[in-house]
Parts: C-alpha cells; sequence; structure tokens
C-alpha cells in the first residue's frame, strides 16, 4: 500500500468512526488494566458483564488481594481461563502495591513485568489510559494490516513495528481503535463485509470483489 493510500485509508476510517473508543468499560487506568487483562481470549462484552458487578465491590489493587483468588474466581467464571486470571490480577495487584504505590505505571517496560500483562495489553493501557500512540495489535487488527496490505507481518509484534513506521501521524493516536473497530464490525474473518467498507478502494485484499455484493436477507 502506498502512502497515499495509507492516508486516505486513514482518512476514512476516521470519518467513519470520529470519536472512537475502548469498549472495555472501566473508570480508572487500574480498572482499564484489569479488564484488559480479563478480555483475553474473551469478548469485551463478556467482561463487562462481569466487572460491572466486580468493580463497585473491589477496583483497587488492595481490595482485590483482600478479595483473593477464590472469591474473585466467583466474579469472573463466565470468562474464559478464569483461573488464570484470578491469580494473574491477584499477583499483579500485589506488585502493584509493593513497587508502584497501587499505581499504574506508565512505561510498557513496567507494566510488562507484572503478571499477566504482556505487550498487547500494556499497549492497549498506555493508549486508552495514558494517550501514547501505541499500537496494540490484537487478532482484529493483525488480520486487517495483512489482509488490506496496510501493515503485513508474520507475527503481532512485526505487524506493530510495521504499523510504526506506516501510520501517518495525526493518525497515530486513534489508529489502534480504528483498526479494532473496523476488524470487529466490517472486516471479519470469514465473511468481511465489503460491501459497505469505507476503506474498500484503498484495500488489497485479492478476494474483495467476492464480498462487494451485498447478501440477500
Amino acid at each position: 500500500m502506498t502512502p497515499a493510500k495509507r492516508h486516505a485509508f486513514f482518512a476514512k476510517l476516521a470519518k467513519a468512526m470520529p470519536d472512537p473508543k475502548s469498549e472495555l468499560e472501566y473508570s480508572t487506568p487500574f480498572e482499564l488494566l484489569v479488564a484488559v487483562i480479563l478480555s483475553a481470549q474473551a469478548t469485551d462484552k463478556g467482561v463487562n458483564l462481569a466487572t460491572r458487578k466486580l468493580f463497585p465491590i473491589a477496583n483497587t489493587p488492595k481490595q482485590l488481594v483482600d478479595m483473593g483468588e477464590e472469591k474473585l474466581m466467583e466474579h469472573i467464571k463466565t470468562i474464559g481461563l478464569f483461573r488464570m486470571k484470578a491469580k494473574n490480577v491477584v499477583a499483579m495487584s500485589k506488585l502493584l502495591l509493593e513497587k508502584h504505590g497501587g499505581k499504574v505505571p506508565k512505561t510498557r517496560d513496567e507494566l510488562t513485568e507484572l503478571p499477566g500483562v504482556g505487550r498487547k495489553t500494556a499497549n492497549v493501557v498506555l493508549n486508552v489510559a495514558f494517550g501514547e500512540p501505541t499500537m496494540a495489535v490484537d487478532t482484529h487488527i493483525f488480520r486487517v494490516c495483512n489482509r488490506t496490505g496496510l501493515a503485513p507481518g508474520k507475527d503481532p509484534l512485526a505487524v506493530e513495528l510495521q504499523l510504526e513506521k506506516v501510520v501517518p501521524d495525526e493518525f497515530r493516536l486513534n489508529a489502534h481503535h480504528y483498526l479494532i473497530l473496523h476488524g470487529r464490525y466490517t472486516c471479519l474473518a470469514r465473511k468481511p463485509l465489503c460491501y459497505k467498507c469505507p476503506v474498500y478502494d484503498e484495500c488489497g485484499f485479492p478476494d474483495k470483489k467476492k464480498y462487494r455484493v451485498q447478501p440477500e436477507s
């Protein structure tokens, strides 16, 4: 994809999504961190259903440490991998209290030292909570970048590094949101909705004409 096409690609996504936001519900950086940890291999909707009941009871590191793994599991048992996630959230909360005074750190290196926090989770927190122009590459963004030719790569890190090179500066802050929402609602895995895609002209997907006609309802 040429620089001109990449600029048009993001300009059209920005026009289609003028105020993109995370679909996870949170009110503090710590709540966001917990929600992102819980969202691995789970839907934002499922996480929100759990945290709506959890956060009014426990939404600080100390409260979650006091709650403990067993009680936390009861609140998140509807989410996949809930046992491991409960263990990680409690351990993460303990380390925040011990090393960071209960505050969520603002660097990727410090974030990825926390249990349950990988590069993608750290990038989401840095972007959404602290306004850093990071690129958190999940399955949706990985698919969109490879399918369209925007920023192809063999793994999420390769795509992330490519995005850092090619995303125009004016779109960097919201690029993660544009791409994830586009992948979640338009550029679907099995049957992309090319007939309503705002970046159809810029997209390099070889089979896009196949999906250009809207299927009969």
